[in-house]
C-alpha cells in the first residue's frame, strides 16, 4: 500500500493532471441521473445532513437538463423517502434514531421535498423514490434507460461517497459509458469527496468538468 502525506483533494488534481487510464468515453446517447437533490442533503440552511460542494452546482444541473431535454434525451430525478414506520428502511436504518437519521426521511415531509432550485420538468422528467443508494436498486431505471436505447449514464448530486459512487459502479457494471461531472456532485467532507472522486475516475467513470459535458451535448444538438 502506498501512503502519502498529501491530502484527498491533492491527489484528485494528480490524478487529473496526469491521467493514467483510456477514458470510457460518451456513447451515442445518454440519460442524465439526478441523485437526490432534495433538502435533506441541499438545504445547509435547515439541516445538518445537507452538504455544498459547488454553490453553483444545481445551476449547472438545470443546465444539463435542459439540454437534455432539448435532444429529447431522458432526464431523471431520485428522491429519499421512507414511510412513518421506516419499515422500508431495511437494516440501512437501524444504526440510529434520530431526527436526523436516514429512515427519518418521510414520504411527504420537507425533508423529502426536492430543492426548490431543481428546474423539473414533471410533465415529462421521470421521478423515482429509492431506498437504498443506487439509483438502480429496485427502480424502474433500467427498463428507461433500455427503452430509451442509451449507452451512457451521466450522474449527478450526493452524495460522492454514497449514492453516487453506488449508482456509478452499478451503472458500470450493467454496461454503461458513466460520467460524473465534477462540479455537479457533493459530500459532507471534502475527505471523502476527493477521495472517492479519484475512485471512480480511476475505476468506474469518467470524472470530467461540467463544461466538458456541456461542450458534448451542445455538439449533439438535434
Amino acid at each position: 500500500m502506498q501512503t502519502t502525506d498529501k491530502t484527498a483533494k491533492e491527489i484528485f488534481n494528480d490524478v487529473m493532471a496526469n491521467p493514467q487510464r483510456v477514458p470510457f468515453g460518451f456513447g451515442n446517447k445518454a440519460v442524465l441521473v439526478n441523485v437526490d437533490p432534495q433538502k435533506a442533503y441541499t438545504r445547509t440552511d435547515l439541516f445538518k445532513t445537507a452538504y455544498e460542494t459547488d454553490p453553483k452546482q444545481l445551476e449547472y444541473t438545470n443546465q444539463l437538463a435542459n439540454g437534455f431535454r432539448a435532444r429529447g434525451w431522458p432526464v431523471v430525478w431520485t428522491h429519499v423517502a421512507f414511510l412513518d414506520s421506516a419499515d422500508d428502511a431495511g437494516v440501512w436504518g437501524t444504526r440510529t434514531d434520530t431526527p436526523d437519521s436516514l429512515q427519518n426521511i418521510k414520504y411527504d415531509s420537507e425533508r423529502a421535498e426536492f430543492d426548490e432550485r431543481c428546474e423539473i420538468d414533471r410533465s415529462r422528467d421521470v421521478i423515482y423514490t429509492k431506498r437504498m443508494p443506487s439509483a438502480f436498486f429496485e427502480t424502474p431505471l433500467q427498463s428507461l434507460l433500455v427503452w430509451h436505447q442509451v449507452d451512457t449514464v451521466i450522474i449527478t448530486g450526493g452524495s460522492t461517497s454514497g449514492c453516487i459512487r453506488a449508482t456509478a459502479v452499478e451503472s458500470l457494471s450493467r454496461g454503461y459509458r458513466t460520467i460524473v461531472p465534477m462540479e455537479c456532485v457533493s459530500d459532507k467532507h471534502e475527505s471523502y469527496h476527493y477521495a472517492n472522486l479519484t475512485d471512480l475516475h480511476l475505476k468506474y467513470a469518467d470524472v470530467l468538468p461540467v463544461a466538458e459535458v456541456l461542450a458534448w451535448l451542445e455538439g449533439n444538438e438535434q
